[in-house]
């Protein structure tokens, strides 16, 4: 299946590492323009060179804490002036922050709601009119699959995206009738920069490798997934193949969760 994205124009935030950074090669090498956000210049300049060689549409970057609301519509007002209009909306960004609930702030609550929810509300209204005008667009949040099926200690990742995901379902009965489709992709476990982190912080000598592979232990699949695989999901999604799928959630985890 030939996944086309020819003439449109993708904004990913979260983009210049991990899962973002593979959603915005795919959507390159798709056709699409591609914007990427993220906080670090320098890491958004290392992701343009890994990302041009393969691109077949423009590729810019701008910097931008999307948890920030006025550095929010400033990158939104950048990309218009360089791009023009946005087709194409991932709301990738977001760390897993998760802790026993007492031990959870104020101000740790609202950082996350402010980077995992508050962000992509924004983001979509900024896009939004632009979408309605030309009677097409596409939302994908990205979110886990603790959004489903949140466990103890999970909070407050799997309670902010949980609010993602009934966002999810809000746009796409609003972006119905404008030819505005919004779906949610739930992260499993996929080899990406956090385990990379996570594997370096516990210091045992334990070859990654060998990491992942307890990690796959619980896996049903039997092995950790790939951003490949879960960018692949994306493209199609953003794509007029998926013309006729909207207010859905994808788990892309092996069949780990279990919730569908």
């Amino acid at each position: 299946m030939d996944v086309r994205l020819d003439g449109r124009v993708a904004v990913v935030t979260g983009g210049s590492k991990g899962l973002g950074l593979a959603i915005a090669t795919r959507m390159a090498a798709s056709g699409a323009d591609v914007v990427m956000l993220a906080r670090n210049p320098d890491g958004l300049a290392a992701a343009r060179r890994l990302v041009e060689p393969t691109a077949r549409g423009r590729v810019h970057t701008v910097a931008c804490d999307v948890s920030r609301a006025e550095e929010l519509e400033g990158a939104y007002d950048d990309v218009l002036q360089a791009l023009g209009r946005v087709d194409i909306l991932v709301n990738n960004a977001g760390v897993s922050q998760t802790g026993a609930f007492t031990s959870i702030t104020d101000a740790v609550w609202q950082a996350d709601l402010d980077l995992k929810l508050f962000a992509a509300i924004r983001l979509a209204r900024l896009a939004w009119p632009g979408m309605v005008e030309r009677r097409w667009g596409r939302i994908i949040n990205v979110l886990n699959t603790a959004a489903k099926a949140p466990k103890a200690g999970s909070a407050p990742t799997s309670v902010s995206r949980a609010a993602g995901l009934a966002l999810t379902k809000v746009l796409a009965g609003e972006g119905a009738p404008h030819g505005i489709l919004v779906n949610a992709l739930h992260v499993g476990l996929i080899d990406s920069d956090q385990w990379v982190r996570r594997h370096a912080d516990t210091d045992d000598g334990q070859p990654y490798a060998a990491f992942l592979a307890e990690m796959a232990r619980s896996i049903p699949l039997g092995r950790v997934g790939t951003p490949q695989e879960f960018a692949n999901v994306a493209c199609f999604l953003a794509s007029d193949l998926a013309g006729y799928v909207t207010g859905t959630s994808i788990n892309v985890d092996g069949n780990l969760s279990p919730v569908t």
